[in-house]
Parts: structure tokens; C-alpha cells; sequence
């Protein structure tokens, strides 16, 4: 039974993969996951210096989800080279690194800082604030997404996935801006802009007012632009959103996604991605199928 799948010539031995901003860059899972069971893990987010994030409170339960505002806090590419990279190559799994930004040439900054570095592909986040525009995310207009997808692909010297924001009119649009600016992949769906209220406090939950929605709330959106997504494009497509079970993962995987990412989830059970993995070996076994590439996009 094979479950390995490639993304622009990169081979992962299962399609599971963790989600940035979940899993930190493993270590802290560690103790409860056997990282070289992983297709691949996806660190969180890393700037070209360090961003402390948004004021607390930055976390919020909501029905079937969370809220986040945490406002991608992280230690900088310093700290991330010299702490993050020894640590993860330490197992037989393949390395996503996150890439943000708030301005072009700091995304173009981090991908020349880990061009010689031993990471296997980068996952460009363009849900990041674009400080040029006044605050609109990258990923939120078909021509800046092209533009620094070209401006990325230009000095990196690993494979890029760009991940794309649900908050769009379009995401076929946006998918195949992407792969016009030269993307080897795409991932979605970031977070959905969500709000709530605590009414006893009559106050906003979170610092930010808004927040990023994730969980299994989401999981129906999600599985509707993957396939979108899927059918705009030739490049693979990671799916994310809502991920809980290996049938949840499967979803994905038919409606398109060669590989899936799993977030959320996490937070509530640390080995939810190795019962994904075994999962999907189970529901092979039991519809008798050998190769996985079979399901990508079996519905299409």
C-alpha cells in the first residue's frame, strides 16, 4: 500500500502534514507525536525579525471552533535557524518552513535567509497585513498575490506554496493568480475573519475584536475551495480546515488536495495526526486500495 504523495518534486511519505501556528515547530509536540511519522511538519510563522504579536486576550473557544488573534508572534529568522532547524532535522520528516511579512522584501528577506538552510519547501503566508497597502492582506487582491509569488519565487531556492485566505470573493481567482506569479503549490483555507462578544462584560472576546476562525466549524467552506482551488490549477493543492479524522482528511484528498494539514485539532488531542495517518492506511485497506493517488480529486 503506497501513501506517499509529491509536491513539486518533493516526496512525502504520507499526506499528513500539521498546519502552521498549531504545532509551533514541533517541539513541544514531540513528546506526544512521533514526528518521523509525519509526511511533513509546517512550522509557524517566521519574519525577518522578531514580532511580539497582538495584546491579550488572544484566544477564544467559539461553537465547533476557536478564535486566534495571536498576531503570528514569532522569535525572527535568528532564532529560528540556529534553535528551530537543528531540532526538526533530527527526524525523518519533511520541513515546511512559514514565511510572513508585512512588506514584500520581508518575505523576499527570510526566503534568501533559508536558501542554504536543509528545509524542504515554504509555505508563503499571504494572510499577513501588506503595511503598503494600508493593512490589506496580500492574499486578499489577485495582483499583490501574483506580485509577491513572482517576487518569492525569484530568490527561493526551495519550492513555494502559497497559502491562500478564504476571505475573497473568488479563490479560483486567487489560486490561479499564484500559479501565474510561478507558485510550485498552494495550501488553504487560512482562518475565517470572525468576531465574539462576551455579553456579561459587554465587551469584545479578544483584544483584536476580530480574530481568525478555525476548527471543525469551517470544515464545509474549506472542502468547497480546496476543490475549487483543485479545478482552477495544475499545481498540487494542501488542503486545511476543520481536520479531525482521517474521514475528515479523505474529504479533502477526493475533493482534490494531494496532501492535507491539520491545525486546530491538535490543541484538543496532540496525536490527532498519527491516528490520520493510520486512519487513511485503514480506510485503503478497506476499500482495497493501493495507491492513494487514486482518491486525489476522485470526485472531481
Amino acid at each position: 500500500m503506497n501513501l506517499s504523495v509529491e509536491i513539486a518534486g518533493v516526496t512525502l511519505k504520507n499526506p499528513v502534514m500539521t498546519a502552521s501556528g498549531t504545532f509551533g515547530s514541533g517541539e513541544e509536540y514531540s513528546e506526544f507525536v512521533d514526528l518521523n511519522r509525519l509526511g511533513a511538519v509546517v512550522t509557524k510563522g517566521v519574519a525577518n525579525v522578531p514580532w511580539p504579536g497582538n495584546p491579550t486576550p488572544r484566544i477564544a473557544e467559539t461553537y465547533g471552533g476557536m478564535l486566534n488573534a495571536i498576531g503570528l508572534q514569532n522569535p525572527g529568522i535568528d532564532v529560528f535557524v540556529k534553535r528551530d532547524i537543528p531540532f526538526l532535522k533530527q527526524f525523518d520528516t519533511r520541513v515546511v518552513v512559514n514565511v510572513c511579512g508585512k512588506t514584500t522584501e520581508d518575505y523576499v528577506e527570510v526566503a534568501e535567509r533559508l536558501a542554504e538552510e536543509p528545509v524542504d519547501m515554504l509555505e508563503i503566508n499571504i494572510s499577513c497585513p501588506n503595511v503598503k497597502e494600508g493593512g490589506i492582506a496580500f492574499g486578499q487582491s489577485a495582483k499583490a498575490a501574483e506580485a509577491i509569488t513572482r517576487a518569492v519565487k525569484e530568490k527561493a531556492k526551495q519550492p513555494i506554496i502559497m497559502k491562500l485566505s478564504p476571505n475573497v470573493t473568488d479563490i479560483s481567482e486567487m489560486a490561479r493568480a499564484v500559479e501565474a506569479g510561478g507558485a510550485d503549490a498552494v495550501s488553504l483555507i487560512n482562518t475565517l475573519t470572525g468576531m465574539k462578544i462576551d455579553i456579561h462584560r459587554r465587551a469584545f472576546a479578544l483584544a483584536n475584536k476580530t480574530g481568525g476562525l478555525s476548527g471543525p466549524a469551517i470544515k464545509p467552506v474549506a472542502v468547497r475551495m480546496v476543490y475549487q482551488a483543485a479545478q482552477a490549477v495544475k499545481i498540487p493543492v494542501i488542503g486545511m480546515g476543520g481536520i479531525l479524522t482521517a474521514e475528515d482528511a479523505l474529504e479533502f484528498i477526493l475533493a482534490g488536495a494531494t496532501a492535507v494539514s491539520v491545525g486546530t485539532a491538535n490543541f484538543r488531542n496532540p496525536n490527532t495526526t498519527g491516528e490520520i495517518v493510520e486512519g487513511i492506511g485503514d480506510y485503503m485497506e478497506k476499500y482495497k486500495i493501493q495507491d492513494i493517488r487514486e482518491l486525489i480529486g476522485a470526485v472531481g
